[in-house]
């Protein structure tokens, strides 16, 4: 058996937003406390959006 994985596309670009830094700190908080990190949970609400989007569920 061979240990062949997938290469995942590499992580070129960067997503800037300004939010208010309350909101910011009370996610990296919870992220913590959930053992995970902030730009992985961004990258998982985003490709569950963009799954939902081509599936026609968002609204216009």
């Amino acid at each position: 058996m061979t240990n062949r994985r997938k290469k995942k596309p590499k992580k070129d670009a960067q997503l800037v937003l300004r939010l208010n830094s309350q909101l910011r700190d009370r996610f990296v908080d919870a992220c913590d406390d959930l053992d995970t990190s902030a730009a992985r949970e961004v990258r998982r609400f985003i490709k569950r959006f963009l799954k939902r989007y081509d599936k026609g569920e968002l609204d216009e």
